[in-house]
Protein backbone atom coordinates (compact mmCIF):
# COMPACT_ATOMS: atom_id res chain seq x y z
CA UNK A 1 0.00 0.00 0.00
CA UNK A 2 2.75 2.36 0.92
CA UNK A 3 4.60 1.35 -2.24
CA UNK A 4 1.62 2.34 -4.36
CA UNK A 5 1.32 5.66 -2.52
CA UNK A 6 5.03 6.35 -3.09
CA UNK A 7 4.66 5.61 -6.81
CA UNK A 8 1.68 7.94 -7.06
CA UNK A 9 3.62 10.71 -5.36
CA UNK A 10 6.59 10.15 -7.68
CA UNK A 11 4.30 10.18 -10.70
CA UNK A 12 2.76 13.45 -9.55
CA UNK A 13 6.19 14.98 -9.00
CA UNK A 14 7.40 13.89 -12.44
CA UNK A 15 4.21 15.22 -14.05
CA UNK A 16 4.65 18.54 -12.26
CA UNK A 17 8.29 18.73 -13.33
CA UNK A 18 7.33 17.98 -16.94
CA UNK A 19 4.62 20.61 -16.89
CA UNK A 20 7.07 23.12 -15.43
CA UNK A 21 9.61 22.36 -18.12
CA UNK A 22 6.98 22.63 -20.84
CA UNK A 23 5.89 25.99 -19.42
CA UNK A 24 9.46 27.24 -19.42
CA UNK A 25 9.94 26.06 -23.00
CA UNK A 26 6.77 27.83 -24.10
CA UNK A 27 7.79 30.96 -22.24
CA UNK A 28 11.22 30.89 -23.88
CA UNK A 29 9.62 30.28 -27.28
CA UNK A 30 7.21 33.19 -26.75
CA UNK A 31 10.13 35.43 -25.77
CA UNK A 32 12.03 34.41 -28.91
CA UNK A 33 8.97 35.07 -31.07
CA UNK A 34 8.55 38.54 -29.55
CA UNK A 35 12.22 39.29 -30.20
CA UNK A 36 11.88 38.16 -33.81
CA UNK A 37 8.74 40.29 -34.25
CA UNK A 38 10.44 43.34 -32.72
CA UNK A 39 13.49 42.83 -34.94
CA UNK A 40 11.23 42.54 -37.99
CA UNK A 41 9.37 45.73 -37.04
CA UNK A 42 12.68 47.56 -36.54
CA UNK A 43 13.91 46.45 -39.96
CA UNK A 44 10.60 47.49 -41.50
CA UNK A 45 10.88 50.94 -39.88
CA UNK A 46 14.47 51.26 -41.11
CA UNK A 47 13.41 50.26 -44.61
CA UNK A 48 10.62 52.86 -44.61
CA UNK A 49 13.04 55.55 -43.39
CA UNK A 50 15.57 54.54 -46.06
CA UNK A 51 12.91 54.67 -48.77
CA UNK A 52 11.79 58.11 -47.58
CA UNK A 53 15.41 59.34 -47.73
CA UNK A 54 15.83 57.82 -51.19
CA UNK A 55 12.68 59.59 -52.43
CA UNK A 56 13.96 62.86 -50.98
CA UNK A 57 17.36 62.43 -52.65
CA UNK A 58 15.68 61.65 -55.97
CA UNK A 59 13.61 64.85 -55.73
CA UNK A 60 16.67 66.91 -54.80
CA UNK A 61 18.64 65.39 -57.68
CA UNK A 62 15.87 66.24 -60.14
CA UNK A 63 15.74 69.82 -58.84
CA UNK A 64 19.52 70.18 -59.16
CA UNK A 65 19.48 68.76 -62.67
CA UNK A 66 16.72 71.17 -63.69
CA UNK A 67 18.60 74.13 -62.20
CA UNK A 68 21.82 72.97 -63.88
CA UNK A 69 20.11 72.99 -67.28
CA UNK A 70 18.73 76.48 -66.66
CA UNK A 71 22.12 77.82 -65.63
CA UNK A 72 23.75 76.23 -68.68
CA UNK A 73 21.27 78.00 -70.94
CA UNK A 74 21.92 81.27 -69.11
CA UNK A 75 25.68 80.80 -69.57
CA UNK A 76 25.23 80.04 -73.28
CA UNK A 77 23.19 83.22 -73.71
CA UNK A 78 25.89 85.24 -71.95
CA UNK A 79 28.58 83.69 -74.13
CA UNK A 80 26.72 84.76 -77.26
CA UNK A 81 26.24 88.26 -75.87
CA UNK A 82 29.88 88.53 -74.75
CA UNK A 83 31.07 87.33 -78.16
CA UNK A 84 29.08 90.12 -79.79
CA UNK A 85 30.46 92.66 -77.33
CA UNK A 86 34.01 91.43 -78.00
CA UNK A 87 33.50 92.01 -81.71
CA UNK A 88 32.32 95.55 -81.04
CA UNK A 89 35.24 96.24 -78.70
CA UNK A 90 37.66 94.78 -81.25
CA UNK A 91 36.30 97.09 -83.92
CA UNK A 92 36.50 100.07 -81.56
CA UNK A 93 40.12 99.25 -80.69
CA UNK A 94 40.90 98.86 -84.37
CA UNK A 95 39.55 102.34 -84.98
CA UNK A 96 41.58 103.66 -82.03
CA UNK A 97 44.74 102.04 -83.41
CA UNK A 98 44.13 103.58 -86.80
CA UNK A 99 43.60 107.00 -85.24
CA UNK A 100 46.73 106.56 -83.11
CA UNK A 101 48.75 105.90 -86.27
CA UNK A 102 47.48 109.10 -87.76
CA UNK A 103 48.75 111.18 -84.81
CA UNK A 104 52.08 111.63 -86.58
CA UNK A 105 50.28 113.50 -89.34
CA UNK A 106 48.33 115.75 -87.01
CA UNK A 107 50.73 118.70 -87.38
CA UNK A 108 50.18 118.59 -91.14
CA UNK A 109 46.41 118.63 -90.94
CA UNK A 110 46.03 120.76 -87.80
CA UNK A 111 43.26 122.85 -89.27
CA UNK A 112 41.23 119.72 -90.03
CA UNK A 113 42.01 117.88 -86.78
CA UNK A 114 40.69 120.51 -84.38
CA UNK A 115 37.10 120.25 -85.65
CA UNK A 116 37.46 116.46 -85.47
CA UNK A 117 38.45 116.73 -81.80
CA UNK A 118 35.36 118.78 -81.04
CA UNK A 119 33.13 116.25 -82.83
CA UNK A 120 34.78 113.41 -80.93
CA UNK A 121 34.23 115.23 -77.63
CA UNK A 122 30.59 115.85 -78.51
CA UNK A 123 30.11 112.17 -79.31
CA UNK A 124 31.88 111.10 -76.12
CA UNK A 125 29.75 113.41 -73.97
CA UNK A 126 26.59 112.09 -75.62
CA UNK A 127 27.76 108.51 -75.09
CA UNK A 128 28.42 109.10 -71.38
CA UNK A 129 25.03 110.77 -71.03
CA UNK A 130 23.21 107.79 -72.56
CA UNK A 131 25.38 105.14 -70.92
CA UNK A 132 24.76 103.52 -67.54
CA UNK A 133 25.48 106.09 -64.78
CA UNK A 134 28.61 104.53 -63.29
CA UNK A 135 31.60 106.57 -62.07
CA UNK A 136 29.82 109.66 -63.38
CA UNK A 137 31.88 112.17 -61.39
CA UNK A 138 35.17 110.76 -62.69
CA UNK A 139 33.97 110.57 -66.29
CA UNK A 140 32.43 114.04 -66.27
CA UNK A 141 35.58 115.54 -64.75
CA UNK A 142 37.64 113.92 -67.51
CA UNK A 143 35.37 115.42 -70.15
CA UNK A 144 35.51 118.85 -68.48
CA UNK A 145 39.33 118.68 -68.44
CA UNK A 146 39.42 117.80 -72.13
CA UNK A 147 37.08 120.70 -72.94
CA UNK A 148 39.20 123.14 -70.94
CA UNK A 149 42.41 121.95 -72.64
CA UNK A 150 41.04 122.86 -76.06
CA UNK A 151 41.40 126.56 -75.15
CA UNK A 152 45.00 126.25 -73.96
CA UNK A 153 47.61 127.56 -76.38
CA UNK A 154 50.46 125.81 -74.54
CA UNK A 155 49.13 122.34 -75.48
CA UNK A 156 49.79 121.30 -79.09
CA UNK A 157 46.96 119.94 -81.17
CA UNK A 158 48.65 116.54 -81.32
CA UNK A 159 48.59 116.30 -77.51
CA UNK A 160 44.95 117.38 -77.39
CA UNK A 161 44.13 114.68 -79.89
CA UNK A 162 46.10 112.10 -77.91
CA UNK A 163 44.19 112.99 -74.73
CA UNK A 164 40.85 112.51 -76.49
CA UNK A 165 41.98 109.14 -77.83
CA UNK A 166 43.06 108.16 -74.33
CA UNK A 167 39.58 109.03 -73.04
CA UNK A 168 38.08 106.79 -75.73
CA UNK A 169 40.36 103.92 -74.63
CA UNK A 170 39.30 104.40 -71.00
CA UNK A 171 35.62 104.30 -71.96
CA UNK A 172 36.23 101.19 -74.06
CA UNK A 173 38.01 99.45 -71.14
CA UNK A 174 34.89 99.87 -68.96
CA UNK A 175 33.17 97.26 -71.13
CA UNK A 176 35.62 94.50 -70.17
CA UNK A 177 36.19 95.17 -66.48
CA UNK A 178 34.41 94.67 -63.15
CA UNK A 179 34.31 97.37 -60.49
CA UNK A 180 32.91 98.05 -57.01
CA UNK A 181 32.74 101.45 -55.34
CA UNK A 182 30.64 103.45 -52.87
CA UNK A 183 28.03 105.99 -53.93
CA UNK A 184 25.07 107.88 -52.49
CA UNK A 185 21.70 107.25 -54.13
CA UNK A 186 18.22 108.52 -53.39
CA UNK A 187 16.17 105.45 -52.50
CA UNK A 188 12.57 105.57 -51.31
CA UNK A 189 12.89 109.35 -51.11
CA UNK A 190 15.97 109.35 -48.86
CA UNK A 191 19.71 109.48 -49.58
CA UNK A 192 21.34 106.13 -48.85
CA UNK A 193 24.98 105.08 -48.98
CA UNK A 194 25.29 102.09 -51.29
CA UNK A 195 27.88 99.82 -52.83
CA UNK A 196 27.81 99.95 -56.62
CA UNK A 197 28.71 96.82 -58.63
CA UNK A 198 29.50 97.25 -62.32
CA UNK A 199 30.05 94.21 -64.53
CA UNK A 200 31.33 95.56 -67.83
CA UNK A 201 28.49 97.46 -69.42
CA UNK A 202 26.02 94.61 -69.12
CA UNK A 203 25.01 95.08 -65.46
CA UNK A 204 25.00 97.92 -62.96
CA UNK A 205 23.62 97.17 -59.49
CA UNK A 206 23.49 98.69 -56.03
CA UNK A 207 23.23 97.32 -52.51
CA UNK A 208 22.89 99.44 -49.39
CA UNK A 209 25.78 99.15 -46.94
CA UNK A 210 23.49 97.33 -44.50
CA UNK A 211 22.53 94.92 -47.38
CA UNK A 212 18.81 95.49 -46.78
CA UNK A 213 18.06 96.98 -50.21
CA UNK A 214 19.31 95.93 -53.64
CA UNK A 215 18.52 97.02 -57.19
CA UNK A 216 19.80 97.53 -60.71
CA UNK A 217 19.87 100.23 -63.37
CA UNK A 218 17.21 99.74 -66.03
CA UNK A 219 18.28 101.55 -69.25
CA UNK A 220 14.78 101.34 -70.70
CA UNK A 221 13.38 103.19 -67.68
CA UNK A 222 16.48 105.33 -67.16
CA UNK A 223 16.23 104.66 -63.45
CA UNK A 224 17.06 102.33 -60.59
CA UNK A 225 14.74 99.36 -60.09
CA UNK A 226 14.53 97.50 -56.78
CA UNK A 227 15.25 93.77 -56.61
CA UNK A 228 13.82 91.21 -54.24
CA UNK A 229 15.89 89.71 -51.43
CA UNK A 230 16.84 86.65 -53.53
CA UNK A 231 19.54 88.76 -55.21
CA UNK A 232 21.07 89.93 -51.93
CA UNK A 233 23.67 87.15 -51.64
CA UNK A 234 24.42 87.23 -55.38
CA UNK A 235 25.22 90.94 -55.46
CA UNK A 236 27.25 90.63 -52.26
CA UNK A 237 29.26 87.85 -53.91
CA UNK A 238 29.82 90.02 -56.98
CA UNK A 239 31.06 92.90 -54.80
CA UNK A 240 33.56 90.60 -53.11
CA UNK A 241 34.83 89.32 -56.45
CA UNK A 242 35.20 92.88 -57.76
CA UNK A 243 37.24 93.79 -54.67
CA UNK A 244 39.41 90.66 -54.98
CA UNK A 245 38.10 89.45 -51.63
CA UNK A 246 37.18 86.06 -53.08
CA UNK A 247 38.08 83.97 -56.10
CA UNK A 248 36.47 84.69 -59.46
CA UNK A 249 33.34 82.64 -60.06
CA UNK A 250 30.12 82.60 -62.06
CA UNK A 251 27.82 85.41 -60.95
CA UNK A 252 24.06 85.11 -61.34
CA UNK A 253 22.96 88.71 -61.76
CA UNK A 254 20.06 90.53 -63.45
CA UNK A 255 21.21 91.32 -66.98
CA UNK A 256 19.11 93.08 -69.59
CA UNK A 257 18.73 90.91 -72.66
CA UNK A 258 20.61 92.25 -75.70
CA UNK A 259 18.41 93.82 -78.36
CA UNK A 260 18.80 93.35 -82.08
CA UNK A 261 20.20 96.48 -83.66
CA UNK A 262 17.90 98.24 -86.10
Amino acid sequence: MEKHRFLAVMSSALLSANLLMVGQVWAQAATNVDAVVEAGQAKTAQAEASQTRIDQLVNETEDLAREFKQQNKFIDDLRIFNAQMEKQVSLQLQVVDELTTSIEKVTVIERQIQPLIFRMLDSLEQFVKLDKPFSLRERQQRLAMLRANQDRADIPVSEKFRQVLEAYKIESAYGTSIEAYKETLTLEGQPREVNILRVGRIALMYQTTDTTLSGYWDPSKRGWVALDSSYKARILKGLRIARDQTASDIMLLPVQAPERSK
